[in-house]
């Protein structure tokens, strides 16, 4: 008896096993990066180095302490760009696609733990759309490698550029940011293709397809056209990543990116880099021009993005699209005096409305201390800081070239938020929390004023 207590004691939640995997993962990605044949040249790598390289491509951030075509050996780019798949497909999910494979039959449990790895709305079907989203991104991740192979291997020859459009048609995919374009200069990312239309246009379809989520692309393949009897989330999903790509671009084009603070740029190069400096905040990474010639103003609007994100289900992190959307309703709904948000004829239920409150202002409140906790340790400006922090918590990877040279303390804050920022907030609250409260006596209620 005493025995079947303990074992009940010791069961996992779905959420718990979640965050489990991922430790684990990074973990022992970090033990492989600390090995001399993960170091160009041999040599031992520091595991706080390793660790942080680990905890980003695990959690498809892109930050980086050492740039990764110059200090990683072709063992330890392999390693990273494992971690950077097995990041963005999620650990449950790699793990029940070798259960497939092996053909071993997926229990309840394990139904139920892969739906709240994907965020899927319910549990029927799910092992088929596990397989679905499977097949799907090693197929766009194909397409991909295919595209930049073209360019790369004219650039860097057949063997290296093939590596090349690999590595990098993973990284946009995942939204990971990991790039291997170091020896054009250090941390430099894209910036020395920011003219070439296939490579931009490339990464930037892959970032915003790895972005929209396994519903959507479900929604997609199932209804194909007929948009009006897709998911309510997936047209919240499309509408608001489309508004959040045309917007933005159009700002940095006609704001940011003119031809008096960018003359060596055609019009068209512009417009490229508008459009690009617009997709990547959302979680991707990559960049082709150099941040730190951007205004406070493109700054701060490229900080709003990363926290805005991608969306659930996806390989993108960030507060999320849908997270965004549901407070605009809300806030409507509001303004109009009407008992609850609404949107393409639908109600949206009050749970919905309150985790999509408790998940923004968590995401603020730690995009904040951890700011001003870096600003204070390393006595750097405010505007920087808060850049690098969102970056992190959004697992974007973009930044001004701060962590490479922040010590400890500020790398185990970008850590944090890194991991928190993949795992996901609710994970993390519902993990530690204990079971749902499910007394019926209700307190009384009194009414407050605010506003």
């Amino acid at each position: 008896m005493n025995g079947k207590r303990r074992k009940t004691r010791l069961r996992l939640s779905s959420f718990q096993l979640i965050i489990s995997g991922f430790l684990f993962v990074i973990l022992l990605g970090a033990v492989l990066l600390a090995l001399p044949i993960s170091k160009q040249g041999g040599g031992r790598t520091g595991f706080m180095d390793a660790l942080f390289t680990s905890v980003s491509a695990v959690c498809v951030t892109g930050l980086v302490v050492q740039d990764t075509a110059t200090y990683w050996s072709g063992f330890g780019e392999t390693v990273i760009l494992t971690l950077i798949q097995i990041g963005g497909l999620g650990v449950v999910t790699v793990a029940a696609s070798f259960s497939m494979l092996s053909g071993r039959k997926i229990g309840l449990a394990q139904r139920s733990l892969m739906q709240d790895a994907i965020s899927a709305h319910q549990i029927g079907g799910i092992v088929r759309l596990t397989g679905f989203v499977l097949r799907t991104v090693f197929l766009i991740e194909g397409i991909g490698a295919a595209l930049l192979a073209v360019p790369f291997m004219k650039e860097f020859g057949f063997a290296k550029g093939l590596w090349y459009a690999v590595f990098h048609s993973i990284s946009a995919f995942c939204n990971a940011g990991f790039d291997l374009m170091g020896e054009s200069g250090h941390y430099s990312s894209l910036t020395a293709w920011f003219s070439n239309p296939l490579v931009n246009v490339t990464v930037m379809a892959l970032i915003i397809i790895g972005g929209l989520g396994f519903l959507t692309w479900d929604d997609v393949k199932e209804k194909r056209w007929r948009v009006k009897r897709y998911r309510l989330q997936s047209k919240i999903i499309l509408a608001v990543s489309l508004i959040l790509v045309v917007f933005p671009a159009l700002i940095y084009f006609l704001i940011e990116f003119t031809a008096e603070r960018w003359p060596e740029m055609s019009a068209g190069e512009r417009w490229m880099a508008a459009l690009f400096q617009a997709v990547t905040p959302r979680t991707a990474g990559f960049n082709s021009v150099d941040l730190t010639r951007l205004s406070e103003g493109g700054l701060y609007l490229m900080i709003a993005l990363m926290l805005v994100g991608g969306s659930p289900g996806s390989t993108a992190g960030g507060i999320k699209t849908t997270t965004v959307a549901v407070l605009v309703f809300l806030s409507i709904s509001v303004f109009k005096r009407e008992e609850s948000a609404r949107c393409f004829g639908r109600r949206i239920d009050s749970d919905v409305t309150s985790s999509a409150a408790c998940i923004f202002l968590l995401y603020l409140s730690l995009v904040f201390v951890a700011s001003v906790s870096i600003s204070w340790i390393e006595g750097l400006p405010m505007l920087a800081c808060l850049f690098e922090s969102a970056s992190a918590i959004a697992t974007v990877g973009l930044s001004l070239g701060l962590t490479p040279n922040l010590s400890v303390a500020s790398r185990i804050i970008l850590m944090a938020l890194m991991f928190f920022g993949r795992v996901g907030g609710l994970t993390l609250i519902y993990a530690a929390s204990f079971e749902r409260n499910t007394y019926s006596a209700a307190l009384p209620k009194e009414k407050i004023a605010v506003g």
